[in-house]
């Protein structure tokens, strides 16, 4: 069910829906002067390479430093798992983790914070085929990832692991910078300690696999075998042993064999760990 929020509690939920976040967090607002609140919650955030981040901030094409704030866009910089992008005809507001989003009037700046009147709509995730959710939610989330992919992309650090077969068992092994052209936009930015870093291009073909919900081809990794939007539903309840209709592995009809917890059919686990 939609909640409309207003004033402190809608403070409040954008708070928890950064604070809650564990695998997708979505910020797009055309002016981001972070409040000291946010700042201090995403930072309990800045060691967690499994957490995808993607802001996009607009407006002011002439001098980005209008629109982004420079200390706010080094904070950002600094996460292992981000990307940073610009969209000059933006003026919508939409925050999103895994399980809920807002769509709100209120930029992420501390003056709109603490002095204007804003209001936003609390969406859920939908669940079992959109019998539990709302349907707003799904269409939002369309629609913001199209603003997304069109925006330009001005920074991208990915992490990257080691060790595990094939995405099993993996460790994290450090981040690293494969987009960076915040100087070309940011004259005061001035160097940063990831600013020298050599940009990472992979020719290697990444094993893929299939989500255990909708088949759609996806990396093959048993510890995030469901695609972005099947993630997305299936955080509404994070039941690991729900059954599921495919292998990982394969794409076969698992007939409820497969779930988050064993995503790959028995038959086929020598298979996936090469042997």
């Amino acid at each position: 069910m939609a909640v409309f929020l207003t004033g402190n509690a809608l403070n409040s939920a954008v708070e928890d829906l950064f604070e809650n976040a564990e695998v997708g967090l979505i910020l797009i607002s055309p002016f981001i002067k972070l409040h000291e609140r946010y700042t201090s919650v995403l930072k309990s955030k800045q060691n967690n390479p499994s957490l995808s981040i993607k802001v996009v901030f607009g407006k002011n094409e002439d001098n980005y430093e209008k629109s982004m704030q420079l200390q706010d866009l080094k904070f950002f910089m600094d996460f292992p798992n981000i990307e940073i992008r610009f969209e000059k005809r933006l003026h919508a507001k939409y925050y999103a983790n895994e399980s809920y989003s807002i769509i709100t009037s209120m930029n992420l700046l501390s003056f709109s914070q603490n002095n204007n009147i804003e209001a936003g709509i609390m969406t859920k995730t939908r669940e079992l085929g959109g019998l539990i959710g709302d349907s707003i939610d799904q269409q939002a989330y369309d629609y913001f990832d199209r603003v997304i992919n069109q925006s330009d992309l001005l920074f991208k650090k990915v992490p990257k692991y080691e060790g595990g077969l094939l995405g099993i068992g993996q460790r994290y092994k450090e981040s690293v910078v494969e987009v960076d052209i915040t100087k070309a936009h940011f004259s005061k930015l001035g160097a940063l300690p990831h600013s020298s870093a050599k940009p990472a291009y992979s020719t290697a073909k990444k094993p893929e696999g299939y989500c255990i919900r909708t088949r759609e081809r996806i990396p093959l990794n048993i510890d995030r075998p469901l695609s972005d939007d099947a993630f997305r539903s299936w955080s509404a309840f994070k039941n690991r042993d729900y059954p599921e209709k495919y292998c990982h592995f394969s794409g076969e009809e698992s007939h409820g064999e497969t779930s988050f917890a064993k995503p790959i059919l028995a038959k086929n686990w020598r298979k996936a760990q090469g042997k």
